[in-house]
């Protein structure tokens, strides 16, 4: 099966903490992960932000959800619990545990930013009905939604540089690259531009900051692929 979303793993992870005793969460991961038939692909499989394990987050943020619920406790680093809260639950069978059936409980409305915990009963809370529709952990929405638009300001750019004059996409060319660390100045770095009979040379910047080699540049836009020379 794929990955399942953080509200899917509330209630196995509630249940593998049924016997009342102090549980690692990397355990706690490990039993899920095969719990759920995950491959070692969908295992290794990474955010976007490709500094974590997707699964492990998931796995965490519903530990997170859980605690701020009352229903599990954090007795250690690392480590959680069952309370008499979280065995109450269980013993009410419930078909599954999200956000929805957390509002209930007012410490986790407090947590997921509601201003009055007791409207939380008839599901009026915008905070929580915005949480409760998420499969994704918010942190992983929040990183979505900067990439994306960070991705729709790189175009943006890139248009109104394709519509910028000749002289002015030179100089933005020869700025990006000393910005880059590639030695010497501005002012050395266009000592080319506009020159008559320079044969096509746009700039000119030194490769190291001791200025022993020289690279000239030539920019030009152009919309197709480069061949070789």
């Amino acid at each position: 099966m794929s990955i399942p979303d953080y509200q899917t793993i509330m209630l196995p992870l509630l249940e593998l903490a049924s016997d009342g005793k102090e549980h690692k969460i990397s355990d706690a991961i490990e039993h899920l992960a095969t719990y759920f038939n995950l491959t070692d692909a969908e295992r290794r499989e990474l955010l976007s932000s490709g500094k974590h394990t997707r699964f492990n987050n998931y796995v965490r943020w519903a530990c997170t959800h859980l605690r701020k619920a009352g229903l599990l406790s954090t007795p250690s680093r690392g480590r959680f619990q069952i309370t008499p809260r979280g065995l109450d639950t269980l013993a009410q069978k419930p078909s599954r545990l999200d956000v929805k059936y957390l509002r209930q409980f007012p410490e986790h409305s407090e947590f997921v930013g509601a201003t009055t915990p007791n409207s939380t009963h008839t599901g009026s809370n915008p905070a929580l009905d915005f949480v409760a529709n998420l499969e994704q952990p918010p942190d992983e929405v929040m990183e979505l939604a900067h990439r994306e638009l960070r991705q729709n300001l790189a175009q943006e750019l890139l248009e109104r540089i394709k519509t910028a004059s000749p002289a002015f996409f030179e100089r933005l060319v020869i700025e990006l690259l000393v910005k880059m660390g590639y030695g010497g100045s501005l002012v050395d770095a266009g000592m080319a531009i506009g020159r008559t009979g320079d044969e096509g040379i746009d700039g000119i910047i030194k490769e190291d900051r001791l200025g022993l080699d020289a690279i000239y540049i030539q920019a030009k836009r152009w919309n197709n692929t480069v061949g070789r020379l």
